[in-house]
C-alpha cells in the first residue's frame, strides 16, 4: 500500500515539484493550500506523514502542529521552513515536528526523510537494554518505572537510542534534536544529558550503576548496550 502523505503548502511552485517528485516514487500525495484546509484534513488522521508549510494563509503551520499534538494526533510531522528561521525550526521541534527541511530542497532528501519516518513509525516501541521508549504515547521507562521526561529529552534519547553504539557528535545532536548550527560556545546537549542521566539514576534500576548515555572523550556520545536487569 502506497505511503499517504499530506502536502500543506500555499506555493503552487513547491507544491507542484514536491507532488510530482513523489508521486514518481510511489507515493500518494493529496495537496491542500492553506491552514485551515490542512489542519481539518491532519485532524482526521488518516495520513502517514504531514508535510507542513510554516507560512501558510488562513492559519499558519506551528499552531496547526500545536493543535494536532494537544489532541494527541501523533502523525509524523515534516516542516517546511525558509532557510535563515532557526526560531521557527527550534519552536517547530519543542512543539513535537519530527523533522524539518529548510527550503529550497531536494524532492531526493524529502523522500528519504519520509521513508525513514515511515520505517520509524512502523515500531512504536523502542528498547534498548532496561530502557523502552513508547513512541505513541511518549512515555519513558526503565525496567518497567516511569522516566519523567521533557519532549526535548524524551528526543534526545530517543536520537541515542535509535542506533546503540554508534558515537554521535554534539553538532549531530544539536542539528537533529534542536535544529541549530553548530554553535561552539553552547552547553545545552551537556546539560539536556546531565538530566537524562540523573533521571535514570534516580530510578536505581541499571544493573551495574552505570549511566546508559555514555560520553565519549573528544567526540561526543553514544547509548551503550544494557542489560535489563
Amino acid at each position: 500500500m502506497a505511503v499517504k502523505v499530506l502536502l500543506v503548502e500555499d506555493e503552487r511552485r513547491i507544491a507542484d515539484f514536491v507532488c510530482d517528485g513523489l508521486g514518481a516514487r510511489g507515493l500518494s500525495v493529496e495537496h491542500v493550500d492553506n491552514g485551515h484546509a490542512g489542519y481539518a484534513r491532519a485532524s482526521e488522521g488518516h495520513f502517514d506523514i504531514i508535510i507542513l508549510d510554516i507560512m501558510l494563509p488562513g492559519r499558519d503551520g506551528l499552531s496547526i502542529l500545536s493543535e494536532l499534538r494537544k489532541k494527541s494526533i501523533a502523525t509524523p510531522v515534516i516542516l517546511l521552513t525558509a532557510r535563515n528561521e532557526l526560531g521557527d525550526r527550534v519552536k517547530g521541534l519543542d512543539l513535537g515536528a519530527d523533522d524539518y527541511l529548510a527550503k529550497p530542497f531536494y524532492v531526493e532528501e524529502l523522500a528519504s526523510r519520509i521513508n525513514a519516518l515511515v520505517r520509524r513509525d512502523h515500531q512504536s516501541a523502542l528498547q534498548v537494554g532496561s530502557i523502552r521508549l513508547d513512541r505513541v504515547s511518549r512515555q519513558a521507562s526503565c525496567n518497567g518505572q516511569a522516566i519523567d521526561l521533557t519532549s526535548r529529552e524524551f528526543n534526545l534519547l530517543e536520537y541515542l537510542m535509535r542506533s546503540p553504539g554508534e558515537v554521535f557528535t554534539r553538532a549531530q545532536m544539536l542539528e537533529h534534536v534542536w535544529g541549530y548550527d553548530f554553535d561552539p560556545s553552547t552547553n545545552v546537549v551537556d546539560v539536556c544529558v546531565k538530566r537524562i542521566r540523573a533521571k535514570i539514576n534516580e530510578l536505581s534500576v541499571t544493573h551495574d550503576d552505570k549511566s546508559p548515555i555514555e560520553a565519549v572523550r573528544g567526540s561526543g556520545y553514544r547509548f551503550r548496550l544494557v542489560q535489563s536487569s
